[in-house]
């Protein structure tokens, strides 16, 4: 049984601000939230400044190990866990490069954004096999906000 990513439209919205300012740079964030049998359910994010060398940053990020702690820290004062990691890829695929297999730990979601001059594209999330030789997909479900629900414009 595949694991399921869920957050709000609302949270998923914020990843998609973030990532979309700072293009054409790939930007970066930290997941958290709680790992409920099959579902990964997000209820806060973080992001954080690329920390990769700025001529690299148009396809890498680099979140490091105090942006790591920090995230930690955030989630234990709420009584949640970092579950994951997102980040974009600039005029690419949502799909995780070789970069991103070597970097990733086999037990966080990996929710990559496609983002372009026009904005966000597709989303996928990835979580990386034990053996650490290939990226699983997740499937990701977005909910709209309880208290959005229902209204129209």
């Amino acid at each position: 049984m595949k694991i399921t990513l869920q957050m709000s439209s609302s949270i998923y919205a914020q990843i998609v601000t973030h990532l979309e300012t700072v293009f054409p740079k790939e930007g970066a964030g930290l997941l958290l939230g709680r790992f409920n049998g099959h579902q990964r359910l997000v209820s806060k994010i973080m992001t954080f400044p690329n920390r990769f060398s700025p001529d690299e940053q148009h396809n890498r990020y680099l979140l490091t190990a105090a942006d790591m702690l920090i995230g930690e820290d955030v989630a234990e004062k709420n009584s949640i866990e970092v579950i994951g990691v997102f980040h974009s890829h600039p005029d690419h695929p949502s799909r995780p490069s070789e970069y991103d297999r070597e970097h990733a730990l086999p037990w966080y979601s990996y929710l990559i954004v496609s983002v372009h001059a026009k904005g966000a594209g597709d989303a996928r999330s990835w979580i990386l096999s034990d053996d650490r030789t290939q990226f699983i997909e997740q499937i990701i479900r977005i909910e709209e906000d309880p208290e959005t629900a229902g209204i129209t414009n």
